[in-house]
């Protein structure tokens, strides 16, 4: 009798990290997170059925990163981009852009975070952790001072939102899910080097002239996130999987595109759906 083998999962690297077929083989923390936001939409996207469609927020942040990640990096990308980024006829920048390098430039201009942005840049690490294969890419980890950090843009460093997830107002950090990430990153490090590695974020605004702030977390924040992870990573994975169906949320992008209608609603369940 003979035992099916596991097949190998593919080798991570910077030109397929983000391709249908590692995201079919990895869980991701923004994989988690589109699962619970809606497990159709996921799943359409897992399957090569439905894209998301990119946004000029998207492609400002993706500006910002390159800019960090080196001058090599960063011409390769105006380059690539070079419509969306420049005005026709030499005008210079959209505005989105001339915000984008205020923004580089509070930063580049203040040696702390540029010392917490120091380090190797764009690093993928892999660990198996709730029973299921996890890839992550570190923005900078510094293997001397044994940390890492994450570049986030915000409106507003103070600004609240509120959170269902944990049921108060909150800040960006929280609201935008990078609490869990760094908690994901933290624990997928400390498998794959064997060591821990301390998570900060480097914050910079959107404001004229931008703010900026380095920001560390109460080890006792990573727990809620561990234990939110396991309530929900069996059934994604199931789903995942194709061993149940995934749920619909009816508000999102794709289940607005792909709805069909088959009953009434009462309008009081408008704001509890």
């Amino acid at each position: 009798m003979t035992t099916k083998s596991k097949p190998k999962k593919m080798d991570l690297n910077k030109e397929n990290y983000h391709s249908i077929e590692a995201d079919k083989q990895y869980m991701s923390v923004s994989q988690f997170h589109s699962f619970r936001q809606c497990e159709a939409k996921t799943m359409a996207i897992l399957n090569g059925e439905y894209k998301e469609p990119e946004t000029n927020a998207l492609l400002v942040g993706s500006y910002i990163h390159a800019a960090f990640e080196g001058e090599e990096a960063f011409a390769k990308f105006i380059e690539e981009h070079n419509g969306a980024i420049f005005k026709t006829r030499g005008n210079g920048k959209y505005a989105d852009f001339e915000m984008a390098d205020k923004m580089i430039e509070t930063l580049k201009n203040d040696p702390f975070a540029m010392f917490a942005l120091t380090g190797e840049k764009e690093q993928i690490y892999t660990a198996n952790l709730w029973g299921v294969d996890w890839k992550i890419k570190v923005d900078n980890i510094n293997h001397q001072h044994k940390f890492f950090s994450d570049l986030k843009t915000t409106p507003d460093l103070h600004k609240r939102y509120w959170s269902d997830k944990y049921e108060t107002w909150v800040s960006f950090v929280e609201a935008w899910d990078y609490v869990l990430q760094m908690a994901v990153y933290r624990l997928v490090l400390q498998e794959a080097l064997g060591e821990k590695y301390t998570p900060y974020i480097v914050a910079v605004t959107k404001e004229n002239p931008p703010n900026k702030a380095v920001l560390h977390f109460d080890e006792s924040r990573f727990d809620f996130e561990y234990d939110y992870i396991e309530t929900f990573i069996e059934r994604i994975i199931k789903v995942k999987t194709g061993e149940i169906e995934p749920n619909r949320c009816e508000k999102c992008e794709y289940c607005r595109m792909t709805k069909k209608l088959n009953n009434t609603i009462e309008i009081g369940e408008l704001i509890y759906a």
